[in-house]
């Protein structure tokens, strides 16, 4: 037969703590954002800057003033077929800048570009002395 043998001296038992569930308080709210002296004037600045850039850009390119502007002397000329600005422009300023008479050509006339000459069609041309 077979026979179990048991030990019965004390045994060091280690007993753990216990441990307590408790409830995690709530974190603290993050105050607002608060400028200083210095970060509000900085950001008053800038304000300033950009309204400044956007007048500049967007605002009026003319200046009313209190004198009526001088009209230059014209003629006109009428676009025969094969004329171009050019031209025009060196018939009627023989002896100065061509570039700056086809310019003038075209704001007198509130033409876009030289393309936008249409034959038949009667132009405001400069007079030069």
């Amino acid at each position: 037969m077979s026979s179990i043998a048991f030990d019965h001296s004390p045994t060091h038992t280690t007993v753990l703590p216990v441990r307590h569930l408790v409830a995690v308080p709530d974190l603290p709210v993050a105050p607002a954002l608060r400028l200083t002296r210095r970060g509000k004037a900085f950001i008053f600045t800038i304000s300033l800057a950009i309204i400044a850039v956007m007048v500049v850009l967007f605002g009026s390119s003319t200046l009313a003033g209190d004198k009526a502007g001088a009209l230059p002397n014209t003629t006109t000329v009428t676009v025969l077929p094969g004329h171009t600005l050019w031209e025009i422009a060196a018939d009627a300023n023989p002896n100065g800048d061509i570039r700056s008479t086809v310019d003038d050509i075209l704001q007198l006339n509130s033409l876009p570009n030289a393309s936008a000459l249409q034959m038949g069609s009667e132009i405001a041309v400069p007079v030069y002395n």
